[in-house]
């Protein structure tokens, strides 16, 4: 079969973004550079600068402006790539680094093969707006979280232990334990804990608001047990089109739960996860695994599997089968959502006697 190769277009355009300006840098098909421009990195100057041009195609680097620019430049007409920052080696590797070269070497690369750019999809605003939701409530949740955390080692420094709570009880239950040496230290940390669980409570609320009305997916996903609501929704908005993946096993590889590879020869080493994509629902997959393999987990294929998983390999092999079963959890959730399925827990076991 032969390979058709890439259609290089008439105009490519290079766009190294920075927090105040951004570098333009435009190239013919002939590889030729025809103009070189710096603007203001904003709405009205890059609308401007680029809305009178023949349709081109336009790099960027992904960056936090790369989802409104984008979203832009398509309106415009023009053909955008949002290149994978781990994909440009060339760029982050070089010696001689500067903003007018990276937007030319962006154009080069973009211009010969879009491939080499590992291109990302950026959701839509109305998504980008949902999922900041979600990550507002966890950040919420760790700054309470070290809140809760300082209140204790404070108390702990002075002979004094706060009883044993959750962190929803907390701001309550504590108070009545601070020593009086330190209550004007912390009595006013106490009243921001119980604020901020307060928040959190309407982050809750909000969340299964936009689960009902917006995403009716979610109710597919939560079929699994060990997958509320934060973790479907996030899973939902993070992957925003089920269909970009061919396979339901790309998506481990999406979420950066699957082992980088560094073979050589007969040399094939075990190594740590990749890490990549986003870290937010990366977490809450653990966390669902690790309910899953909990006391309070129900018998599931998945967790007979993150059980076997965990007898081999020494100290290490229960953070593996955490892991392990976080990859099959988005897995599962993919398949379930693209085809509707009734989720089975021991579709490929037999139920254990009771």
């Amino acid at each position: 079969m032969q390979v058709k190769p890439p259609t290089i277009p008439s105009l490519t355009i290079g766009l190294d973004v920075g927090n105040r300006f951004t570098e333009i840098c435009e190239i013919d098909e002939h590889g030729e550079v025809i103009r070189r421009d710096r603007v203001s990195t904003t709405v009205d100057c890059l609308r401007k600068r680029l809305s009178g041009l023949t349709l081109a195609r336009v790099v960027l680097e992904v960056g936090c402006d790369s989802p409104w620019m984008s979203r832009l430049l398509s309106e415009l007409g023009h053909e955008v790539l949002v290149a994978n920052s781990r994909s440009i080696a060339l760029i982050h590797g070089s010696d001689r680094k500067d903003d007018r070269t990276d937007a030319e070497r962006l154009a080069r690369l973009g211009r010969l093969d879009p491939s080499l750019l590992r291109p990302i999809q950026h959701r839509s605003e109305e998504g980008q707006c949902h999922l900041e939701v979600l990550r507002a409530r966890d950040q919420l949740v760790s700054v309470r979280t070290a809140l809760i955390n300082h209140v204790r080692g404070a108390t702990k420094g002075l002979g004094g232990r706060l009883p044993t709570c959750s962190a929803e009880a907390f701001g309550t239950k504590a108070s009545r334990s601070i020593p009086e040496s330190l209550a004007l230290a912390l009595q006013p940390l106490l009243a921001e804990i119980q604020a901020m669980t307060r928040a959190i409570k309407a982050y809750d609320q909000a969340i299964e608001r936009l689960s009902t009305g917006h995403y009716p997916a979610t109710k597919l996903l939560r079929q699994v047990r060990g997958v509320g609501p934060l973790t479907a929704l996030c899973f939902v908005l993070t992957i925003s089109d089920p269909s970009r993946f061919r396979r339901s096993r790309q998506v481990g590889s999406y979420l950066g739960l699957t082992p980088r590879k560094h073979a050589s020869g007969d040399r094939d080493p075990q190594m740590r996860i990749t890490k990549a994509g986003d870290p937010l629902l990366r977490r809450l997959l653990v966390m669902s695994a690790q309910y899953m393999l909990g006391h309070h987990g129900i018998d599931t294929d998945l967790r007979r599997f993150g059980q076997r998983v965990s007898l081999v390999g020494g100290k290490a092999a229960k953070k593996r089968a955490v892991v392990a079963v976080a990859r099959k959890t988005a897995v599962l959730l993919h398949r379930l959502w693209t085809t509707g399925a009734v989720y089975e827990p021991l579709r490929n076991s037999t139920p254990q006697a009771a």
